[in-house]
């Protein structure tokens, strides 16, 4: 089994760096030599082959074992058509299979993501099977795993706390949300059928339910289910398959089936179920998050809002549940000010908090302390580390300023109509270099990015501030200042610490996932002439 992975994952890297399928693998498929006459990948009719006939006595593995039905496919692709990205290329894939093998549960994985466990068919097959509960089931959600993952995670990318305990309180509340890939799916339920009270399911009959046609008139007969023009005038992407429009096209299409009155399942077995590639640079992450916050935030201000359009369908918990996800680019405005306004204030001479020695200030104390200590035990309960769990910190702080406030703007500017959705696949193709600064937990910066300008900028504000706070205390022995200024001048302190990759990146690292100079120099001009404006 081993080497049969090896040999898998040569041949898709190999696939990968020659951006093209090999020649010697494309004369053996027909549906491959087809993109031989294909001259632009945006471009190009539905290319179509069952390469594996299950319903054939011949098509068995080398034990004799019967193999299931293998299909390639690529949907057709025309400029003047919107492919709707995933959700488009997912209800194409739906339609087809249910002509060609009509499975009543559908397994959905991202291409970057592979089975880890042999079980988790038959456990998912339980649940839906449950002779109680199983026909209100829906879909059932794995985890998002990773199989790259180093100790102490720089890039906090395995949503350690939201996937071993907020996923598990959805549960109880009507389900989790389905999160695109690790999902098994009731195709009656993905189709849009909508949950009856006396809804009971004939396995036995829908196992006898088999395609009569032979592999070559399916291959034929099932190319314009896959055409730009099929969905016209019908319920694809409305009512039925998953939703368009929206940039988290799986979060969407999982609260409708919720409130079509289907229930969700979460399984998180011991043993992985499914593992993927988790980004492995901060622009990777950032790009990700983005995309996702804009998504969020698109649901959250449409008639999809999981407050209203959930109203009477699904639980008041399981509708709030949403709404933590939903506002993450909204969170950015909080976050930004407490990382830009006590700064610029310390140096103005403006106080935000209570003096040190006041008692009003144990409330501040209270929540400040009380809160990262549970945040910290929370994340070392889960399987985390002390430092996995500052660079976590680190890692939602540089979201907050820079992705989801992209996001935001970006969704301010397509609500006004001056932006168009778009959808951005996270590069997961690196160099060696790259891997090894991953490997070592060293934070890649490396290319110039309007979020790097921001990060940079945001971080020599604070040590600016940090510096002018510590010149009034020693140089000015002015002790009042400590006693007004003190938890202002912790939280700029606090900031530089967390900060301290990025110091490191702008002005100590030498190799080339460092900060550019431009960065460098932006950074420093935009926050001298910030403090040089508070200050005067």
């Amino acid at each position: 089994m081993q080497k049969a992975y090896e040999e898998m994952k040569m041949r898709i890297e190999a696939t990968t760096k020659l951006n093209r399928i090999p020649q010697h693998i494309q004369k053996q498929h027909k549906g491959f030599r087809e993109w031989d006459f294909v001259s632009s990948k945006r471009d190009h009719q539905t290319i179509l082959q069952i390469i594996i006939d299950g319903t054939d006595s011949n098509a068995v593995d080398i034990e004799g074992n019967p193999l299931p039905t293998l299909v390639y496919l690529a949907r057709e692709k025309r400029p003047q058509h919107h492919h709707n990205f995933k959700a488009g290329a997912m209800n194409a894939l739906i339609r087809v299979s249910s002509k060609i093998s009509n499975g009543p549960i559908i397994l959905n994985v991202d291409c970057d993501m592979y089975s880890n466990n042999s079980e988790s068919i038959k456990s998912s097959l339980c649940l839906f099977m449950d002779e109680e509960k199983g026909d209100e089931v829906a879909y059932v959600q794995f985890p998002q795993n990773f199989d790259n993952l180093t100790k102490n995670e720089p890039y906090a990318a395995s949503f350690r706390v939201i996937q071993k305990l907020e996923f598990v309180g959805l549960d109880a509340n009507g389900g989790p949300c389905y999160i695109g890939t690790g999902c098994f799916h009731r195709r009656e339920a993905l189709c849009g059928k909508k949950y009856e009270k006396n809804y009971k399911v004939d396995w036995k009959k829908l196992n006898q339910t088999r395609a009569e046609d032979s592999a070559s008139l399916l291959e034929e007969t099932c190319k314009v289910l896959a055409s730009c023009t099929f969905e016209h005038n019908t319920q694809w992407g409305k009512e039925m398959g998953l939703r368009y429009g929206f940039a988290v096209e799986d979060i969407i299409t999982g609260l409708s089936i919720q409130c079509r009155g289907w229930k969700s399942m979460y399984l998180n077995p011991e043993r992985v179920g499914f593992l993927g590639v988790a980004p492995i640079t901060l622009m990777q992450l950032l790009v990700q998050h983005t995309r996702w916050g804009e998504g969020h935030l698109q649901i959250f201000l449409s008639k999809y809002c999981p407050l209203l359009y959930g109203y009477k369908k699904i639980p008041l918990k399981l509708r709030l549940g949403y709404c933590p996800f939903n506002l993450w680019a909204a969170n950015c405005l909080a976050t930004l000010y407490y990382v830009i306004v006590p700064c610029l204030c310390l140096l103005r001479g403006i106080s935000l908090f209570p003096k040190i020695s006041s008692p009003w200030v144990l409330p501040f104390a209270y929540v400040v302390f009380a809160h990262r200590a549970y945040s910290l035990g929370e994340f070392i309960w889960c399987g985390g580390t002390f430092r996995g769990w500052c660079n976590d910190q680190r890692i939602w702080m540089f979201k907050r300023t820079t992705s989801y406030f992209f996001a935001l703007f970006e969704t301010i500017l397509k609500l006004l109509g001056h932006s168009q959705l778009g959808f951005i696949v996270t590069a997961k193709v690196v160099d060696e270099d790259v891997s090894k600064r991953y490997e070592s937990e060293l934070i890649e910066f490396g290319a110039a990015s309007p979020m790097f300008d921001i990060i940079a900028t945001l971080a020599m504000l604070n040590l600016f501030g940090s510096f002018g706070a510590i010149k009034k205390i020693i140089f000015d022995a002015n002790q009042d200042f400590t006693d007004q200024f003190g938890l202002q001048i912790l939280l700029c302190l606090v900031l530089v610490t967390i900060n301290l990759p990025v110091y490191e990146a702008l002005f100590f690292r030498k190799d080339n996932g460092k900060m550019p100079t431009s960065v460098t120099y932006k950074s420093i001009i935009f926050a001298m002439l910030a403090c040089t404006l508070a200050m005067y």
